[in-house]
């Protein structure tokens, strides 16, 4: 049973948003809408009610690059950053910053990247005229596909840091290699003036969120739940003042956690550890902002104070300019 207090006002209640891959925003309907425009029949990824079906982590990443791959053009990407912000603005997300990929945008080519982040760009341009949602880029490598990529990916997010481009990630398998293998691509990032975060302690323990930290040095942690195996990890993280991408409801739909009950994300906050709350890939994982906050406050009795205290530390912790950051506070204190 939904929280009625909540329920009636999360939807107004601005949001800020650090954790959002944008193709895993993707809605069915568009993938569906543009590989029938394609001719392309992946018809295999979706259940009866048009939802997208996987079994387990592994399944998940093959259903996401499937439906990845019938985004090709720029104009494809433009349609897909405007039907994902629409969807957050509906939720009240205020601000995000969306994880883009150049493996997905062009296969890491400099020029096809560029007319692919134009595109980006120009719908986040409207979307922020349409719907006042404003959007910051990271661009990620896939871990997966290995660190001479990532070195590909890392090049082109150094030649379009901008005041859009904000910072630099890995997403993908995290069982796969070390976080040190990317050091290269990490160095390369910050030495263009990027801010730093990767995927760690959703899948590889207590021992990844180690690597990030030493090797890559990162500023945030995507995820970062599994620090909550290793007290003293916990300490090293609210000392070097790295706040956490949290985003509970994908971790339960992969069954990291086996309910938002059992989920860390309110004890690492008592610890006094950074946490911020994120949807991940939303419609893969049947959430929203808005069903991630009811989730908490059913959970955990949060209440509206708790959730800007959050916000509060989303702002802190986004790679945007600070005059962006004023005006998102402004906009927080005035609801």
């Amino acid at each position: 049973m939904m929280s009625n207090h909540n329920s009636m006002n999360n939807n107004n209640d601005p949001k800020i948003e650090l954790h959002l891959h944008l193709e895993g925003g993707a809605p069915p309907k568009l993938i569906r809408q543009i590989s029938k425009e394609k001719n392309i029949d992946i018809s295999g990824i979706f259940s009866q009610d048009g939802h997208y079906i996987f079994r387990d982590f592994r399944q998940f990443l093959s259903v996401y690059e499937a439906a990845t791959s019938v985004l090709t053009s720029p104009n494809d990407f433009y349609r897909l950053t405007k039907a994902v912000l629409e969807q957050s603005a509906q939720n009240g997300v205020i601000y995000t910053e969306a994880f883009l990929s150049p493996d997905f945008c062009g296969g890491s080519d400099m020029a096809a990247w560029r007319d692919h982040l134009a595109a980006i760009e120009e719908a986040a341009t409207e979307a922020r005229h349409e719907w006042g949602i404003t959007m910051r880029g990271i661009v990620t490598c896939i871990r997966h596909f290995g660190p001479q990529k990532a070195k590909n990916a890392a090049l082109c997010a150094a030649e379009t840091a901008n005041e859009f481009i904000r910072g630099f990630g890995m997403g993908g398998d995290e069982t796969f290699g070390t976080q040190g293998n990317y050091s290269y691509s990490f160095d390369l990032a910050r030495e263009a003036g990027l801010k730093l975060t990767t995927h760690a302690g959703e899948w590889g323990g207590a021992e990844s969120i180690r690597q990030a930290t030493e090797d890559l040095k990162v500023e945030r942690l995507g995820h970062g739940v599994q620090v909550i195996e290793d007290l003293s990890l916990v300490k090293k993280i609210i000392e070097k003042d790295i706040t956490l991408e949290v985003c509970p409801g994908s971790n339960v739909a992969l069954s990291i956690f086996p309910n938002i009950k059992s989920h860390p994300i309110a004890k690492l906050r008592e610890m006094g550890v950074k946490v911020t709350v994120s949807t991940d890939d939303p419609p893969f994982f049947h959430t929203t902002m808005c069903q991630e906050y009811e989730r908490l406050t059913d959970a955990f009795n949060w209440e509206q104070d708790d959730f800007k205290e959050l916000n509060k530390a989303a702002v802190s912790a986004a790679f945007c300019d600070d005059e962006t950051k004023v005006r998102l506070l402004k906009e927080l204190d005035t609801k």
